[in-house]
């Protein structure tokens, strides 16, 4: 059973999925759940974001937190870096239980350019991972 779980958002509609659903998951085992976004833009997009994760956050009985994270810095986040930069918070904050979406990307090259951050997630066996498609 999950105690703190973590679901990773980022404006999609799959990830807004694994919102639901990880707030679904958290009330059902009476766990903690935090939303994050990380971001290269701290702006009206993430605004955008976090007022929709916040109505789909209301529904849930479970105790919850909604963050921005942004990075500034970057101006191009490859998934495999977004992957381990959720690892990261997972090992800081002792998350037992990660909820991401995930849609395949359209074809083999986008995919091998593009990698995938709950690939990443996964095959690191750090952390029970479900995947919402």
């Amino acid at each position: 059973m999950p105690d703190r779980i973590l679901v990773p958002i980022d404006g999609t509609d799959v990830g807004f999925r694994a919102l639901s659903f990880g707030a679904e998951l958290a009330t059902a085992f009476d766990a903690s759940l935090d939303a994050v976004h990380i971001t290269i833009e701290d702006g009206e997009a993430a605004a955008a974001v976090i007022a929709r994760a916040e109505r789909i956050l209301a529904t849930t009985d479970a105790e919850t937190s909604l963050e921005v994270a942004p990075d500034l810095d970057l101006d191009f986040r490859p998934a495999d870096r977004l992957g381990k930069d959720i690892l990261e918070l997972v090992a800081e904050r002792g998350y037992d239980h990660v909820v991401m979406g995930h849609e395949e990307p359209p074809g083999p090259v986008e995919r091998a350019i593009l990698g995938s951050a709950a690939e990443t997630v996964l095959r690191s066996e750090r952390v029970t991972l479900t995947v919402v498609p």
